[in-house]
């Protein structure tokens, strides 16, 4: 008997769980198994998550400010982040149906929160700060200097950049798998290589203060405003309350019920269909024991991986900035902070430091440009084929027919608009307009989780974590309004 959740979407079919050893092909999940097969989807959020935060936003901050009053909002935003990104993927697992689909089931329906929800991501992330800063990197790799502020080079980087990330999505069998491998190499090479450039270079003294100013509550530091803190909360960990836009990754994986919803597959891939509905399981003792193994999986992918790569991703970045100003004697300012680090550490250390500070920079700002572009693709592809019966007759039931113009389209507005601004005033944009998302998102989502099948149904606690996030990223927003309408509500 179909499963009814909300109004104005069909039911759900009510099937089986799957159990992750029939996902993902094994005899069994050990340890070796976890790693190889099972974990992912959150390296794609977390290559995303290591980049304008963390190379941009929180080396700026702690540039101009240090740690004192700034790492605390960081470790807030990545908890109640991480807390709001497992009840987003919860809904993904217990029905196949990835969040912007399932906000159609939220009262009054489909036909404001879908094409809302995408209005809101696409809105958020069409400024291409991310892209933009990425092509400031490749500039200066090749030229060996920072670009001239406006100069026009970096921006054609930026979209040669855009072009790479088609190619890479073109070229895979399995979107989102390739996605994974892509941010394994990335994030690996990332994360090591700020160790041991940090090790090299940030004395111990830099280290406990990047790390005590994580855990040191203090008023925000006299100077900064609220919306630059605001853009430092909204893009620590991943985006706040647009952090639903990349869990859809859970269905493509195939965790839980996505396994029965189908995937987006790549051109190289064999033609896959995806459920226009979702579907869940049954209410029984046998389910109920697989749910919790797959919600088991889903904590040790968020936690395990995700937050903590965000917290290092956070660290490294910032201790080195720390390091940098003090090396250079001057702090970054919005132009200059892409590649700061680079030229303070090429100052002092010789072109090879500067060289490779470069190489990570532009790994940290590709990796977020790959899962951001690619995910407003994604958005707007399931969207489109869960509303729309007319779309689906017309691609006959392969949604890469949608997908794949749509890229192209978007590559073609981006381009033209990061010649809009400077590529961190576009990246503080999106930030606090990402906290616009906690004003929205926890409710619907607490109106979904709240009558999935009773053994994924959330806790009282998980309520009020969604509650605090409503709270920390709304506050932010509204300050953010009010500072571009006139008087911020907040000044420090």
């Amino acid at each position: 008997m179909p499963y009814p959740l909300g109004v104005s979407r069909p039911d759900l079919e009510v099937v089986d769980l799957p159990t992750p050893e029939e996902v993902f092909k094994v005899p069994r999940i050990g340890a070796k198994e976890l790693v190889k097969y099972a974990l992912g989807p959150s390296l794609i959020a977390l290559g995303i998550s290591i980049g304008s935060g963390e190379w941009l936003l929180g080396p700026l901050n702690v540039g101009q400010y240090g740690f004192v009053g700034v790492g605390w909002v960081i470790v807030v935003s990545a908890v109640l982040q991480t807390f709001y990104n497992v009840e987003c993927s919860r809904y993904v697992l217990a029905t196949g149906e990835t969040p912007v689909v399932g906000w159609g089931r939220v009262p009054p329906g489909w036909r404001l929160w879908i094409p809302l929800s995408v209005l809101i991501v696409i809105f958020a992330f069409i400024a291409g700060g991310w892209a933009a800063s990425a092509g400031q990197g490749v500039y200066a790799l090749v030229h060996g200097a920072a670009p001239a502020t406006g100069a026009e080079e970096p921006r054609l980087w930026a979209i040669g950049l855009l072009v790479l990330v088609f190619v890479i999505a073109a070229s895979a069998r399995r979107i989102s798998r390739a996605l994974e491998l892509a941010n394994w190499v990335m994030v690996g090479t990332i994360l090591v290589g700020l160790l041991a450039v940090d090790l090299f270079v940030v004395p111990w003294g830099q280290w406990w203060a990047g790390i005590s100013g994580f855990f040191t509550p203090a008023a925000p530091p006299k100077g900064i405003t609220a919306t630059q803190l605001g853009a430092l909360a909204g893009f620590t960990a991943l985006a706040s309350g647009l952090n639903w836009y990349v869990m859809g990754h859970y269905r493509d994986k195939g965790y839980g019920m996505g396994y029965r919803a189908g995937f987006i597959s790549g051109l190289r891939g064999g033609r896959t269909e995806i459920l226009a509905s979702g579907v869940t399981f049954p209410d029984d003792a046998r389910n109920t024991a697989l749910w919790r193994r797959w919600y088991r999986l889903l904590l040790t992918d968020m936690w395990g991986i995700f937050f903590v790569g965000a917290m290092l991703g956070m660290l490294l970045p910032t201790i080195l900035m720390a390091q940098a100003v003090t090396l250079s004697g001057e702090k970054p300012t919005r132009a200059s902070v892409p590649t700061f680090v680079a030229a303070a550490l090429g100052d002092h250390y010789g072109q090879g430091m500067f060289y490779l500070a470069l190489v990570l920079g532009v790994l940290i700002l590709f990796s977020t440009q790959l899962g951001i572009f690619e995910a407003m693709v994604r958005v707007t592809t399931d969207a489109a084929h869960a509303t729309s019966p007319r779309l689906r007759a017309l691609v006959e039931g392969d949604p890469r027919r949608f997908y794949y113009p749509f890229m192209l389209v978007l590559l073609v507005v981006i381009s033209v608009v990061i010649h809009l601004s400077l590529p961190v005033g576009l990246v503080e944009w999106s930030a606090n307009m990402s906290n616009l998302g906690a004003l929205i998102y926890p409710f619907l989502l607490m109106y979904l989780n709240s009558r999935l099948p009773r053994a994924a149904r959330p806790r009282v606690w998980h309520y009020v974590v969604l509650v605090l996030n409503f709270l920390f990223f709304g506050f932010f927003f509204v300050n953010f309004i009010a500072d571009f309408l006139g008087d911020p509500l907040v000044v420090f």
